[in-house]
């Protein structure tokens, strides 16, 4: 069915959400779950469901799928002793990028007529080095002991889809509170390049990305609230609201509070 002959109806996802009912007891029923933690889910059990059925087919063993060969890229993180300089060096695969809304943006003493955050403000958060608490000090194989040190993410590998999750939840003394910080970030021509590792092959190229879609939280809080999400499809944006889809502008999605942005790389 084409959106836009569809009258503002949906195609229902019935037969998704029933399989995802009987194959994850947790998602059952109809209380408030965490889009963020429902896409990760999905994406995993989706990947390890193809893992096993590509090991009955054929004999080879294989570690790729369709899931990280669109979502897959590598995280970079270094430790650096403060101490002796030794540092380590690890490398985790990622489906998706969670980062923080700096605390200059979300402060209280935040005048309302300053600067705006925008999505590179997160990012370069993301990717600063940061000295490690005292409760998270690096046991340093040099001095065989805890030591001070610093800790820096870079991105060494990114996706063909770069999924950004921004973390709008957080723990306080007594409960979970939600951060209603609007983050500005680009429709088109989002530029990577410098988050990640300086190599021979990242020089070669750019890494520019398009939106091709995002969820909103609509709410005060984690426990209770709506989401809704926007999608671009042959140039245009729609709304897509439980059973309703509607077309909007492209200024309405830029306004939007997202929670999660789905980024497709347009110079691949």
């Amino acid at each position: 069915m084409e959106l836009k002959e569809s009258d503002n109806l949906a195609v229902s996802p019935d037969s998704f959400f029933n399989c995802i009912w009987r194959v994850v007891p947790r998602f059952r029923g109809f209380q408030q779950q965490d889009a963020h933690e429902f896409m990760r889910y999905l994406l995993d059990r989706l990947h390890s469901e193809l893992l096993e059925l590509a090991a009955v087919e054929n004999a080879k063993r294989t570690k790729q799928t369709i899931v990280t060969k669109m979502f897959g890229g590598m995280l970079q993180s270094v430790v650096h002793c403060l101490v002796c300089g030794g540092k380590s060096v690890k490398f985790d695969p990622i489906l998706d990028l969670s980062i923080d809304i700096p605390d200059r943006f979300v402060s209280r003493n935040c005048k309302k007529d300053g600067p705006a955050c925008n999505l590179n403000d997160c990012l370069k958060s993301f990717t600063e080095t940061e000295e490690l608490e005292e409760t998270e000090l690096y046991f340093c194989n040099h001095c065989k002991e805890r030591k001070k040190s610093t800790k820096k993410f870079s991105i060494r590998r990114l996706p063909r889809v770069l999924c950004l999750h921004l973390k709008r939840f957080r723990w306080n003394l007594h409960c979970r509170t939600k951060l209603d910080t609007w983050v500005q970030f680009p429709l088109q021509g989002l530029c990577m390049n410098e988050y990640l590792v300086a190599s021979e092959q990242n020089r070669q190229q750019d890494f520019i990305y398009d939106l091709a879609a995002l969820i909103v939280h609509h709410g005060s809080g984690s426990g209770c609230g709506h989401y809704t999400a926007y999608g671009r499809h042959d140039g245009d944006w729609f709304h897509f609201n439980d059973s309703s889809v509607t077309l909007c502008s492209e200024q309405i999605v830029a306004k939007s509070r997202a929670y999660i942005l789905v980024y497709v790389r347009s110079n691949h």
